[in-house]
């Protein structure tokens, strides 16, 4: 099978295993990026996430994550979901409404590593999701998927930035798709929107700030002024308000990601009674599980 071929059939295998989109891109060492990456982390811009500062080389250069790289397979999977949580209620991520995206993903990149291999191609592969330091968004616009906002989201032309990242590792060469324009113009929504002020500038978030990094990242107690304007974990509200999602965000197909009834049914009286053998039985084997309880409750006290 020639490169074109098999480019074709691995995007036909991405969508019939249920991703969204899927893009191919060239294995480059990530100049620019890096770069930006050094002033981002001098400026303590990732708070406490400190392993955004190690494996810095591998972060900018894939070739250290798989000896002889030569292609990047991205796919994006749609999470925007159909049952909203309403919107006088505390809120969660969209992403976290349903099971750990992680699973999701890897299992289905698997199953596309798995197709390669049985056509007959000799590759050696990696597959990532969040799983590595590996800067996802930067490989998906590089794969022709969509362009990096000024939310630092990646808004895909006509369905808008609801898309989980994954991506693939291969050490042969495919046929690579092209960038595509940045459509965010003078637009501002997103940084207007943003109550605690994290998008500092178009395209600059500041974690410390940032209500998504607050409920999930951070550990320590919070300062009491703090006001989380209603989200318990993670955050939305940049991404709700752009005209690319309002416009054409879709439901997703994906079951596992569907929410569970009984918790579209929360009240905020329910979330403050929670308690942690509750917890840990109705958020198993989901996002929530990573914040623990003790973090739930206290961004439940300041939301």
């Amino acid at each position: 099978m020639n490169i074109e071929d098999l480019s074709i059939a691995i995007k036909q295998k991405a969508k019939e295993v249920g991703f969204s989109f899927c893009g191919i891109s060239k294995v480059e060492m990530l100049q620019n990026e890096a770069d930006f990456l050094k002033v981002w982390l001098k400026n303590n811009y990732h708070a406490e996430m400190h392993y955004m500062e190690n494996y810095f080389e591998k972060r900018t250069n894939p070739v250290l994550l798989l000896e002889n790289a030569k292609s990047v397979i991205s796919v994006l999977l749609n999470y925007y979901p159909e049952d909203k949580i309403d919107k006088n209620k505390y809120q969660l991520a969209k992403y976290a409404y349903g099971k750990d995206y992680h699973y999701i993903i890897k299992s289905k990149l698997i199953e596309v590593i798995e197709f390669i291999k049985l056509i007959g191609i000799e590759v050696n592969a990696r597959n990532f999701c969040d799983s590595a330091p590996v800067m996802d968004k930067v490989w998906a616009q590089k794969s022709g998927l969509g362009w990096i906002g000024k939310n630092t989201c990646l808004i895909v032309p006509k369905a808008g930035s609801f898309f989980l990242i994954g991506e693939i590792l291969l050490d042969i060469d495919l046929i690579y798709d092209k960038p595509v324009e940045n459509k965010c113009g003078s637009c501002t929504r997103c940084i207007d929107a943003c109550p605690t002020n994290a998008l500092i500038a178009p395209y600059l978030l500041d974690a410390r700030k940032c209500i998504s990094y607050l409920t999930i990242e951070h550990k320590p107690e919070f300062d009491e002024d703090l006001d989380l304007h209603n989200q318990i974990f993670g955050c939305d509200i940049c991404q709700d308000v752009c005209p690319w999602n309002i416009k054409f965000a879709k439901q997703h197909s994906t079951n596992e990601l569907d929410i569970d009834k009984n918790l579209l049914n929360f009240t905020n009286e329910d979330w403050q009674k929670l308690e942690k053998k509750e917890f840990k039985a109705f958020f198993k084997n989901t996002a929530l599980e990573r914040t623990t309880f003790e973090r739930l409750k206290r961004n439940i006290s300041k939301a």
